[in-house]
């Protein structure tokens, strides 16, 4: 089951994303920091009760003149219907009723069973009075919010769940059985053609028409007999160029793909720079911990000299410095040209991933590694590390028991990053380290 998205919709300054934060920090779920990963604040998981759900911030409705209103409007709105589950429709309380509001209510209103009319800014009761003011837009009594001071925000929360009711639980995130390899990228860079071939039949339509791909598609087979799934992530169903709000839903589609996934595939075109887009997707992946491999397709149309490889892979670690130990396969759907070693690449990930090192032995590494570098804080405090554990696979976790663990810098958690590849390889994995202070008992008995 996919995870509902819900988008925040509405005109300038009625405190779209202040909401967003808010109900963003609700959320129960651990995101680990980690050095160089680009922080995308426009779409997160929010979890309430014990379901989650996506929540998307679409920005603004910005008009240059009167006679593009319309337009303008239209395009938003129809993206938010077309792309969401749940449209929150933000409005002012403080300044009441704007022609904006009306033109937005006036699309919505055909697809009201999944609009929630919700006022913000609602900092006392006398605001509450007020509200009769948006009835006039026809989508019912609007919910009274104050984002800023979280006023109400629980039972926000709760009439929110009441429009979705069998959104995923949060048990139901972790999905288990075959390997699935979410195939991401921008719309038209050839991800189905990339399907077919690892498919080995044409199962996805194949145009040139960019964002032909309507919903992520999962389609199973086997490799060497094991049972995989392939997920081809979609671009946008509308043919017509829109200006305004494209890339939030592009990118969600693929979001909702690398949630599922194991493995995801970034296709980026060999012909074209890298866009913004393409680093949001993947700095989203590898927030995620998933493995990623980065394919350069369409490697038939580049013109070639014996160092047109490494300054597509310098230019890639330049865009996307937290993808520096991805695997890098460059190929062509079109040709079938290197096509297998994407699977190839697949295998020995999900291998390396699943790999255990015995306590003894990453002991006796970390001795020689603390003893040749060891842990220093400008502060002047002793950081001491007493051993170190790996806790879990897919992707490798490792546990660092610690004397003032908070004191460990970013530098020298990269250097032990570092030294575990050098010395155990992982090759194209992630790994996780996680620093831990010793328990009471343990302090008690040195």
């Amino acid at each position: 089951m996919r995870k509902y998205i819900v988008s925040i919709v509405g005109r300038p300054n009625v405190g779209k994303s202040t909401l967003f934060n808010s109900l963003c920090r609700k959320r129960s779920a651990i995101v680990d920091a980690e050095v160089g990963v680009t922080r995308d604040r426009k779409y997160e998981d929010v979890e309430w009760n014990g379901k989650v759900f996506k929540l998307v911030d679409t920005g603004g409705i910005v008009f240059d003149d009167k006679e593009e209103l319309t337009k303008k409007i239209r395009h938003q709105a129809l993206l938010a219907i077309d792309e969401s589950d749940l449209i929150i429709f933000l409005v002012d309380a403080q300044t009441g009723t704007t022609d904006i509001d009306k033109a937005i209510a006036k699309l919505l209103y055909p697809h009201r069973d999944k609009v929630m009319l919700v006022a913000n800014k609602v900092d006392n009761e006398k605001y509450e009075w007020e509200l009769y003011d948006f009835l006039q837009l026809g989508l019912g009594e609007p919910f009274p919010v104050a984002a800023i001071k979280g006023r109400n925000i629980g039972n926000f929360l709760d009439e929110v769940l009441k429009h979705i009711p069998e959104t995923q639980s949060l048990s139901e995130t972790q999905e288990s059985g075959p390997t699935r390899i979410a195939v991401v990228g921008k719309p038209n860079v050839g991800k189905s053609s990339i399907v077919n071939l690892l498919l080995g039949k044409e199962r996805q339509i194949v145009t040139d028409i960019p964002g032909t791909t309507r919903d992520s598609v999962d389609s199973y087979f086997r490799y060497y007999g094991k049972e995989y799934v392939l997920v081809d992530t979609a671009g946008l169903r509308r043919k017509t160029k829109v200006d305004y709000g494209v890339e939030y839903f592009s990118v969600m589609r693929a979001i909702e793909a690398v949630d599922r996934s194991d493995v995801v595939v970034l296709v980026l075109a060999a012909d074209e720079e890298i866009s913004e887009q393409e680093v949001k997707i993947a700095s989203y992946a590898r927030r995620k911990m998933k493995e990623i491999i980065v394919v350069f397709n369409k490697w038939d149309l580049v013109e070639k000299d014996n160092k047109t490889t490494g300054k597509y892979v310098a230019e890639l670690y330049r865009k996307m410095p937290f993808l520096q130990f991805a695997p890098v396969l460059f190929i062509s759907a079109k040709t079938g040209q290197r096509i297998n070693r994407i699977m190839e690449t697949v295998v020995k990930i999900e291998q390396e991933s699943e790999k255990r090192i015995p306590t003894s032995e990453l002991n006796r590494f970390i001795e020689t590694v603390v003893e040749k570098y060891p842990p220093t804080h400008r502060s002047g405090k002793e950081v001491k590390i007493y051993y170190v554990t790996q806790a879990g696979v897919k992707p490798p976790t490792f546990v660092f028991f610690c004397k003032r663990p908070a004191l460990v810098t970013e530098n020298y958690r990269r250097y032990l990053n570092n030294q575990i590849r050098e010395m155990f390889s992982f090759e194209g994995v992630s790994i996780k380290l996680i620093f831990k202070g010793k328990t009471e008992d343990e302090r008690m008995a040195e």
